[in-house]
């Protein structure tokens, strides 16, 4: 039994630690399985033996028939990208309903011209923030401002829709025939996604009432987190527990546990400071046994070695109760481990992870050093018969951040994760 409570699966690092893998084991033992924010910008992996799905929207519960899944008002939708989600899944013969997915009507739409902004801003120099082109930033951007923001609710009500976003391509010189082209396909939009949309706030309250297990399931990482991340390269939410109140509509007492998703090592992507990566041989070849690749744009990742300064920080905001440990089996055959106990900075002790991109850039990592193991652990499915040194690298990890690991994952297939009690 892994799911012990209400439990936010969260990222610990820069992102791609496998949430969205130990959402689906959580999934087995949840009644609901929630978003709370990002969007499109989320490359959620499940492997059902050799079967591959890649959830960008939908919550990894919806590969569970027994799950409600709910994507809340802090996500930002892509109309076409969560219709096309849908569709896709349905003709793979999976169920996907009225019943089993809710959309919240206060979720903001990501429109064309964000698509449009968040390429623009890409291309331009001076702006490259490694972002992942799904119009999430211009979208976040432009529900702050609250000017010409689009919600769920509005395309319910496409009669208002249809004005609204008049006035919106009347503002932005958006030529009247892509206007019409566009009111025309999210016409038939509305339709699709009307039985899927309702106030999700009050399904996870009666939830919550009932005594329902819920798992919420993270985007991005707290390293990419908007306020507590290596601005400006952050992702544009809140990716905390803290974000999970906010993008769902709960309160804080109801997030009972936080699983941290820690990859056994770390990667990240694009630029910003990374003070234990790899040098370019090493990591290669780690990025090669990981499949270090991004889910949503296929950009290779840097890696580097597990940094106990930054998932202590991350722990310090989320407030970690459990570990679920990803990716072990990409360490097999390694000679030595490192793991990166803090930092030096000008010959200075550094144990906090600094709010200045300047001063992280002249980080340098202390290690700490541990013995590999030489055996294949891929077909490990119980925690006492993994090889001694692999056991005493997970012991480490919760010894340094004083939290239990609960959960191993050796491989990409669903079944390659084991629970640890």
């Amino acid at each position: 039994m892994l799911l012990k409570g209400n439990t936010f699966v969260a990222g610990s690092q820069w992102g791609d630690e496998s949430k969205g893998k130990i959402a689906d084991c959580l999934a087995a033992e949840a009644d609901i399985v929630a978003r709370a924010q990002g969007g499109p910008n989320a490359g959620h992996t499940v492997w059902i033996g050799e079967k591959k799905y890649v959830f960008h929207l939908l919550p990894c519960g919806i590969l569970h028939d027994h799950c409600v899944n709910i994507v809340g008002n802090g996500v930002v939708i892509g109309v076409e990208g969560i219709v096309h989600e849908i569709e896709s899944l349905q003709e793979r013969g999976w169920r996907v309903d009225g019943k089993n997915l809710l959309i919240s009507d206060r979720a903001h739409l990501i429109l064309p011209r964000h698509l449009a902004a968040d390429n623009a801003n890409e291309d331009s120099e001076g702006n490259k923030l490694g972002t992942t082109r799904r119009g999430v930033g211009p979208a976040y951007s432009d529900k702050a401002a609250r000017i010409s923001a689009m919600r769920m609710c509005d395309l319910m009500e496409f009669d208002l829709f249809r004005e609204k976003y008049a006035r919106i391509c009347d503002m932005s010189d958006i030529p009247e025939e892509e206007m019409n082209a566009t009111l025309d396909a999210y016409a038939d939009h509305a339709e699709f996604l009307r039985p899927h949309v309702t106030d999700t706030t009050a399904v996870l309250h009666d939830a919550l009432e009932a005594g329902k297990r819920i798992v919420f399931e993270g985007a991005q990482g707290t390293l990419l987190d908007i306020d507590f991340g290596t601005y400006p390269y952050v992702t544009s939410s809140s990716t905390t527990a803290g974000g999970v109140c906010t993008g769902l509509g709960i309160p804080p007492s109801a997030v009972q546990e936080t699983m941290a998703v820690v990859k056994a090592y770390t990667t990240r992507v694009g630029l910003g400071p990374f003070p234990s990566e790899m040098d370019d041989v090493f990591g290669a070849k780690v990025r090669e046994a990981g499949d270090e690749y991004g889910a949503t744009t296929g950009r290779p990742r840097r890696c580097g070695w597990l940094d106990m300064v930054g998932l202590r920080y991350s722990s310090r905001i989320n407030g970690f109760t459990q570990l679920a440990v990803s990716k072990m089996d990409v360490l097999d055959g390694l000679e030595t481990l490192r793991i990166c106990v803090g930092y030096r900075r000008n010959g200075e002790a550094v144990d906090r992870f600094p709010a200045l991109l300047s001063v992280l850039e002249e980080c340098e990592p202390v290690y700490e050093e541990m013995p590999g193991w030489s055996e294949d652990t891929s077909a490990v499915r119980e925690y006492d018969q993994l090889p001694a040194n692999a056991r005493a690298y997970l012991e480490r990890i919760e010894a340094l951040l004083d939290t239990p690991v609960t959960c191993v994952s050796v491989g990409k297939e669903r079944s390659a994760t084991m629970a640890r009690m």
